[in-house]
């Protein structure tokens, strides 16, 4: 009896083993995928080790960043010395694009997994059970598609006042809808599944059915889903910092430095929004090229 499971479990550790280097194969396959994967892991270690690799550190009094000026170092053009330039005040421009891959990876990551779990509570439970719950559910979500994210997050954040925090939550309260019609579809296939039948008659909670059956076999357009979204978080949120709603002025924040520099190209100023626009440019591409080569790793079809 032992040695059958003492098998059972080794062969299902080698099925993992050859499903993960399948993955890895499919990987090295795709040159896109590839070049997003290497661009997420660089970006990484730039978040991982920004006081090591930057020039100028910030000081945080009171929780608020903040940045020594020197006025004699003011626009001062890419150099060995300043890498991407200097701004107005005399800030290293590279220093807080480095300490600024910290935020938007921050602000990225906790605004998709808050709307993630939000969204796969909610879906996974209308669909499951349906009913008045499923249509309550669904209207709500198609008050939200009625506006466009942007315009939506504009408006939440104006209401609650600029501030990287109130951006965050505008950005939660817009995602959220897209991860519960996600859900609700694929649970709608699932739970017709021969499986979820057999549990439901042998007379397992729906709670157990929805949490051990219906949600991990949801997974995959959920992943894919939040792959690609962490991407286009971080260029919203950008965008809400260009327009002034988002971090206070002279923040290691990428879209705050694209709104100040951006009065100074004509006058020949070109490196204060073009570096941080490049870094906007690259994270998101790199997080749009992984999600869509992910999306084709986790379709069973291209598997086979």
């Amino acid at each position: 009896m032992s040695e059958n499971v003492v098998e059972t479990v080794g062969s299902k550790y080698e099925s993992q083993i050859k499903e993960f280097k399948y993955t890895l194969h499919l990987i090295r396959k795709s040159p896109l995928t590839l070049a997003g994967l290497i661009l997420l892991i660089l970006i990484f270690l730039v978040a991982i080790f920004a006081p090591y690799l930057a020039i100028e550190h910030p000081d945080y009094i009171g929780g608020q960043q903040t940045w020594h000026s020197n006025f004699k170092e003011a626009f001062k053009p890419p150099s060995w010395e300043h890498p991407c330039g200097t701004d107005d005040m005399g800030h290293d421009i590279y220093s807080m694009i480095v300490y600024g891959t910290r935020e938007a990876l921050y602000v990225g990551f906790t605004v998709v997994i808050v709307a993630m779990l939000i969204g796969v509570l909610l879906g996974a439970y209308s669909g499951y059970v349906g009913g008045w719950f499923d249509e309550i559910i669904m209207r709500i979500c198609d008050m939200f598609f009625a506006f466009p994210g942007l315009i939506l997050a504009m408006a939440i954040t104006a209401a609650l006042g600029p501030g990287l925090t109130h951006v965050m939550y505008a950005l939660m309260i817009t995602w959220w809808p897209a991860y519960t019609r996600i859900v609700r579809g694929q649970v709608l296939s699932v739970k017709q599944n021969q499986y979820i039948e057999a549990a439901r008659a042998v007379g397992v909670s729906k709670f157990k059915i929805i949490w051990k059956h219906v949600i991990p076999n949801s997974l995959p357009p959920i992943l894919v889903q939040a792959t690609m979204d962490l991407g286009n978080v971080i260029l919203t949120a950008a965008g809400l910092a260009f327009l002034g709603l988002g971090a206070a002025a002279y923040t290691a924040d990428w879209g705050v430095m694209v709104s100040q520099g951006r009065s100074w190209i004509l006058a020949g100023k070109w490196w204060w929004s073009t570096f941080p626009g490049l870094a906007i440019f690259i994270t998101v591409l790199a997080f749009n090229l992984f999600g869509d080569g992910l999306r084709d790793i986790l379709d069973p079809r291209l598997r086979r």
